[in-house]
């Protein structure tokens, strides 16, 4: 589904709709650092809990907050996340009939997950072939849910899973790129 080009559609299209809320978030999570921080007693940049604990025997107000600062970003992110989880509800609906067509297609006996191999050649995998007929059959899918819409369960642990896919996708990447050029010393 993350392979899909209605997917790659959506979460850009998502991006450009909600910029300013993501903007927003961004703002926040800097002041929630900031807020953060100023529990750090030993500034190692890591909250322990006896830090934690520390602060609310104090009845820090920084707790309180920080917990305005998680609760408004949590509100800015739930419209764009809700949005994400249409979409991806939206593909997943054609996932069984592109993975049926492709075992069709392919004169398929059985499809197994990745993890049940030991080894296996890699024509077996038909990740490729099932993204292609999902593009096929769903080319594009609408980012903004009806009002009263709510995601079905399995779209919310779809969308955890492709979420952490991109996480760990992202963080791949950067650890393959150079480091920035460090300036001469003098």
């Amino acid at each position: 589904i993350a392979k899909t080009k209605a997917f790659s559609t959506a979460y850009s299209q998502i991006g450009t709709q909600y910029k300013s809320f993501f903007d927003q978030i961004d703002a926040r999570n800097k002041t929630l650092n900031g807020l953060r921080a100023q529990l750090d007693t030993d500034n190692n940049k890591q909250l322990t809990q006896q830090e934690l604990d520390a602060a609310v025997n104090a009845n820090s107000p920084v707790l309180k907050s920080i917990e305005t600062e998680e609760t408004e970003i949590q509100k800015l992110q739930t419209p764009a996340i809700k949005a994400q989880m249409f979409a991806i509800e939206n593909i997943f609906k054609e996932y069984s009939n592109a993975q049926q067509q492709v075992v069709a297609d392919k004169k398929i006996g059985v499809i197994l997950s990745p993890d049940a191999f030991i080894y296996a050649p890699p024509q077996t995998d038909v990740t490729d072939a099932i993204t292609a007929a999902l593009d096929t059959r769903v080319p594009t899918v609408a980012t903004t849910p009806p009002a009263d819409w709510q995601p079905q369960r399995n779209t919310v642990s779809l969308h955890q899973q492709i979420q952490q896919l991109l996480m760990a996708s992202a963080r791949s990447q950067a650890a393959q790129q150079p480091p920035a050029a460090q300036p001469a010393s003098r």
